[in-house]
């Protein structure tokens, strides 16, 4: 049996999503919330991003809006990056339901709006709006992976734990093949 294209989509897409959720299994909430990189990119703020990225593109902007309220939607705070980082008074488990209501909106919407129909983008400019929902849900899928990438990443360097397929290597395993790729890189440092 063969999978539509939309199908195909949402599967990769919730693949991605998952493993954003993923990346914060076991960690303290210090741990989801502290930037550990110069851009401040930290994991709790990842899900309130990709959780405003849904709603806006597979919803408002092809006619459904939210079913549910992001505050820093709602006050502009999201045009000064309020959207990247959460508050100490939004939760853990506050932010992941929106999240994951965000999912059950997007999936709605593949479920239910052709790839080809007709989509706008308000916030870009006004000569380039107008859209397909295909075009945007390739753009929200790209994201949410691109984001899961740097989940991965910001993972590894709270406690080293890599992404899904961390577990195919064992620690020795693992320092015998970063010291392989250490070698390598060390014949380039005097360049």
């Amino acid at each position: 049996m063969t999978a539509s294209v939309a199908e195909d989509l949402r599967h990769y897409l919730q693949e991605s999503r998952d493993a954003v959720v993923r990346s914060l299994e076991g960690l303290s909430e210090y741990d989801v919330r502290r930037p550990l990189v110069p851009s401040g990119t930290n994991l709790l703020g990842l899900v309130k991003h990709l959780t405003g990225i849904e709603l806006g593109y597979l919803g408002a902007c092809v006619g459904r809006p939210s079913p549910v309220s992001l505050p820093w939607e709602d006050d502009g705070s999201v045009w000064d990056g309020a959207d990247m980082w959460a508050t100490a008074d939004q939760s853990r488990d506050h932010l992941l339901g929106l999240y994951r209501s965000a999912w059950r909106h997007s999936d709605e919407s593949l479920a239910t709006i052709p790839l080809e129909a007709p989509a706008s983008v308000t916030w870009w400019p006004e000569d380039r709006r107008g859209t397909t929902f295909g075009h945007l849900v390739s753009r929200v899928l790209a994201e949410t992976a691109q984001h899961a990438g740097h989940c991965d990443i910001v993972r590894e360097l709270i406690d080293g734990r890599g992404g899904r397929d961390a577990s195919a290597l064992d620690e020795e395993q693992w320092a015998a093949y970063v010291a392989r790729i250490r070698a390598a890189a060390e014949t380039f440092r005097d360049e």
